[in-house]
């Protein structure tokens, strides 16, 4: 016979206790009908009566219910007054319709009521009695036993009942449970433990706060313990077997922000933030435990967000017709979406592309009903249906987001960058001043800055064009339009950037692929960028380049390592990082200014105004028409010649064109004069 050990019993308990759980999934019980809980609260207070009925015989004191000449089951009829008046008021102050499981304060407090409201009542029928036939109907002692006890059962109850399932409900998922401490102790770190608490199934277990002031220490916040920040953070939450932290104190800097997460990201601590109560609309139907998210590396920028002059932009929005081209890719439908918000008269959306047009289209429509709103099915290329478009709508304000703006592929096709960056751009800007459009903004980027390919060079070219054209005709009565730049590095999460890039090689495995170990950008979000937009457009007098503080420059791979580890594994370990080389026309860093370029302020510390050199309108013009006609031909090496000539400082940088730049190499274009306007 064989001898059963102690893991063996272990492992068969074990096997009892899930396959009872498959019997029996308390997570499945519905919720009990109203009448039965009614049901269950009368047979509480009739037991409640029969002890109380018990304990007043047995200390001698004399009832006057004991010489009743009938009873059921011990209760006299007197007793059933005691439990018809109980009902009556359980009814009036529906003790019933509350979820037993889910009890609160509030159903104490109901409960309370109810009985008290029956004893005064009970008390006064009781007085009354006396008074007409000189001896009272019920023993004052035995109400007021009756109502301690029946209050304290009822209470008792639903406390038991609450209490069994949130322990089973806990151990049902106790496996799954992250053990996290909340960093912050104030009304907000307090009204997101109370949501933990409460969810089911349960997926964090709390088992303390961090105070970084260290005035509560000693203290408790829910029946848990106040740590006071004194030691490193990873070295608190090891202690006391914290795996995760949440941030839910309103008062935390940005700079706090990525310190706590870079140190907790070090020693493979999970970080969660918390949404601020305050900040949120419906209060009342939100989950706040499900609103509980892993940081992002959005929320990790090494800046302080830019605060921007609402009034101004809501002065240059409000009840005016505002066309957007490009309105479906990721920086134009944000600005569409923000636009919305100012209610416009009119918000017309321009793009090429069919079906994330539909997707803005339904997205608009849904949150903003309201809104006099138009989506609209046409090619920036197409100077034609622009003019029609115009000529419908009369937009007072143009935000020109449309272009390409991958460097590798507009590298490989020039022509194409031409068509719809430069020749696009002088479309939809030529169209604006002929049907006296009040402001232009140009979406520009850093890559137009000493660009070291064609995407960049084309970009630089339509703001060569814009500017030209804005100090051409400033002094035109005939004309109103007003153009305005605005430049900015990389966006994150917009459409073939690198997050969203790290964020899919890492659901895939892995590799995330960097070009080069010492390559750095600068990054803003896209709201961020899409606010700087209209910032820009409600500022901007015509002629400025806006561009934007973003902080320190980011290095790629700490950026990948960063995004490794907030997703919760090893960098090199996990998911591995491979170099691969840089593409074509890419450059170690970006630049938000030339040699030749200085800067001003403006009343927002954010954002600055870029001084660049002026060029001549007609000869810019007459360039950029041949340049057109030149991309026509498709003949990659003339398009990029001629990109040269305009853009004296264009170099192009791990591409072929890099031979077009080598010293008295004759470029056969018809190169700018040295004039120019300043």
């Amino acid at each position: 016979m064989k001898v059963l050990n102690p893991k063996s019993i272990k492992e068969a308990l074990k096997q009892v206790l899930k396959s009872s759980k498959k019997r029996i999934d308390f997570k499945n019980i519905g919720y009990l009908p109203r009448w039965l809980i009614l049901c269950f609260d009368m047979f509480i207070c009739c037991v409640s009566l029969l002890l109380t009925s018990a304990i007043v015989n047995n200390i001698n004191i004399s009832d006057l219910d004991a010489h009743a000449s009938s009873s059921f089951l011990g209760l006299t009829p007197r007793d059933a007054l005691i439990l018809i008046t109980n009902l009556l008021f359980f009814i009036f102050f529906r003790t019933y319709a509350g979820l037993i499981r889910h009890s609160t304060f509030i159903d104490a407090i109901k409960f309370f009521l109810a009985s008290l409201a029956t004893l005064i009542t009970l008390l006064v029928v009781n007085y009354s009695h006396l008074i007409i036939n000189d001896e009272p109907l019920f023993l004052t002692p035995k109400l007021f036993i009756y109502f301690v006890m029946s209050f304290s059962f009822l209470l008792l109850f639903r406390v038991l009942v609450k209490q069994v399932f949130e322990a089973y409900f806990d151990y049902a998922t106790k496996e799954d449970q992250v053990t996290v401490m909340i960093y912050g102790i104030d009304s907000n770190a307090i009204a997101i433990s109370n949501a933990l608490k409460v969810e089911r199934p349960m997926r964090y277990k709390l088992i303390g706060f961090i105070d970084k002031k260290g005035k509560n220490q000693s203290k408790e916040i829910l029946g848990l313990p106040i740590i006071h920040l004194k030691r490193k953070l990873s070295v608190i939450l090891r202690a006391y077997g914290a795996n995760a932290i949440i941030l839910a104190d309103k008062s935390i800097t940005q700079e706090e922000r990525i310190k706590i997460v870079d140190e907790c990201l070090e020693h493979n601590i999970k970080v969660f933030r918390a949404p601020i109560v305050s900040d949120m609309e419906d209060k009342e139907n939100v989950n706040l435990a499900q609103q509980i998210q892993n940081v992002q590396i959005e929320d990790l920028l090494e800046r302080e967000p830019i605060v921007l002059n609402n009034k101004l932009i809501a002065k240059e929005l409000y009840n005016r017709r505002i066309l957007v081209t490009g309105g479906a890719g990721s920086i134009g439908s944000e600005i569409a979406r923000q636009v919305a918000n100012y209610n416009p008269e009119k918000l017309i959306i321009v793009d090429q592309a069919e079906t994330p047009l539909y997707q803005i289209q339904m997205e608009i429509k849904s949150n903003f009903p309201e809104l006099n709103f138009e989506a609209v099915i046409a090619d920036v290329r197409d100077k034609e249906k622009l003019e029609n478009i115009f000529e419908l709508y009369k937009p007072q304000v143009v935000y020109h987001a449309a272009a390409y703006k991958h460097v590798p592929l507009m590298e490989d096709n020039p022509s194409q960058a031409i068509f719809v960056n430069v020749m696009g751009t002088k479309n939809v800007a030529d169209t604006a001043l002929k049907y006296q459009t009040d402001k232009f903004v140009l979406v520009s980027t850093d890559k137009a800055v000493n660009p070291s390919n064609v995407m960049g060079a084309s970009k630089r070219i339509a703001e060569i064009y814009v500017q030209t054209l804005q100090e051409a005709f400033k002094n035109d009565n005939r004309y109103v339009t007003n153009y305005v730049t605005t430049r900015f590095g990389n966006v994150l999460g917009s459409n073939g950037s690198v997050v969203p890039l790290f964020k899919r090689q890492i659901a895939e495995g892995g590799p995330l692929t960097i070009t080069h170990p010492d390559i750095i950008r600068y990054f803003m979000t896209i709201p961020e960028a899409c606010q700087l937009v209209l910032e820009a457009g409600a500022m901007g007098n015509g002629g400025e380049i806006y561009i934007f503080d973003m902080g320190e420059a980011v290095k790629i791979i700490d950026l990948a390592k960063k995004i490794i580890k907030l997703a919760g594994f090893v960098p090199n370990k996990d998911i591995d990082i491979k170099i691969i080389g840089l593409r074509p026309g890419e450059k170690l860093y970006e630049e938000l200014l030339n040699d030749k370029s200085t800067t001003l302020p403006t009343y927002n510390e954010k954002i600055m105004i870029a001084r660049a050199e002026m060029y001549d309108y007609k000869e810019i013009n007459d360039n950029v028409g041949e340049l057109i006609n030149s991309a026509s031909l498709f003949d990659k090496v003339e398009v990029v010649k001629r990109m040269k000539a305009i853009v004296p400082e264009y170099k192009s940088m791990n591409s072929s064109y890099e031979k077009l730049d080598k010293k008295g190499k004759d470029t056969k274009v018809k190169k700018l004069s040295d004039k120019k306007v300043s």
